[in-house]
């Protein structure tokens, strides 16, 4: 729209002779990103905008794009952030009581944490955790890797890892964009579960970051567990929604 005042990104694949949009690994949502807020109007706009050879659409759109919208109808999915505008004395009052037990079990075991951390160790050991949901090919975290080292080089990432003597336990790669800090992928080893070590990753993180103008983004999610783990940190519900849209052919309809 006007020479990029806002632009939509629209992620397609193409199966059985069918162009279809769908939500990329890696991404939690994407939609219409504009300087200023987007009207409901515009939102819609670009909805209606999009190319009529694309019949199946399964995408998420962001935070900002939580609007009332006429002719489509969403599906809200649960996200969480923290600001980290306040002291870290603040911030950490608000943790629950079960993530101040296992921080203090983290100290009591030696976990150390580390601010600069290889990608590679992450990728490694998210690898067989998200091979339970997902099956995600080599060229998507070949695609993955290449946004990492760019992003490192605009000095708009940072990796990092919780270490008890030389053994990686967890483990994260968060991206910076518009004072907001993305949880994009996290690789935790089964030996950290009972020793604390991601409370303690995403503590010391956010404890780096504090009194600055910048949110915590965890990137999700509805699954309970994870919403239970990340409200305890003290963040907030925030809602974006998502699009599904069936116009297949009968056949393929019935059978998607």
């Amino acid at each position: 729209m006007d020479e990029y005042k806002a632009v939509m990104p629209l992620p397609y694949r193409k199966k059985w002779g069918v162009q279809y949009l769908y939500q990329p690994y890696f991404c939690a949502s994407l939609g219409v990103f504009a300087g200023n807020t987007i009207s409901p109007e515009v939102l819609e706009c670009f909805l209606k905008a999009i190319p009529k050879q694309f019949t199946y659409w399964d995408i998420c759109l962001n935070y900002g794009n939580n609007q009332p919208l006429k002719a489509f109808k969403t599906i809200p999915i649960n996200n969480y952030t923290l600001h980290l505008h306040s002291s870290y004395e603040t911030i950490s009052q608000q943790y629950r009581t079960n993530l101040k037990r296992n921080l203090e079990r983290a100290q009591k075991n030696g976990l150390s944490f580390l601010n600069t951390i290889d990608v590679l160790e992450v990728i490694e050991l998210a690898k067989p955790t998200m091979s339970r949901f997902a099956q995600i090919q080599q060229k998507d975290w070949d695609g993955f890797l290449n946004a990492v080292l760019e992003a490192k080089k605009r000095n708009c990432c940072e990796i990092v890892g919780v270490y008890l003597n030389q053994q990686l336990l967890a483990s994260a790669i968060f991206f910076y964009s518009h004072q907001r800090w993305y949880y994009i992928l996290a690789g935790n080893h089964p030996n950290g579960k009972t020793l604390g070590a991601s409370h303690l990753l995403l503590d010391r993180f956010i404890a780096k970051h504090v009194g600055t103008d910048s949110l915590l983004d965890f990137e999700g999610s509805d699954a309970e567990s994870l919403a239970f783990f990340y409200s305890s940190f003290g963040a907030k519900t925030e809602i974006y929604p998502a699009l599904k849209i069936n116009k297949l052919p009968a056949p393929l309809r019935w059978f998607k």
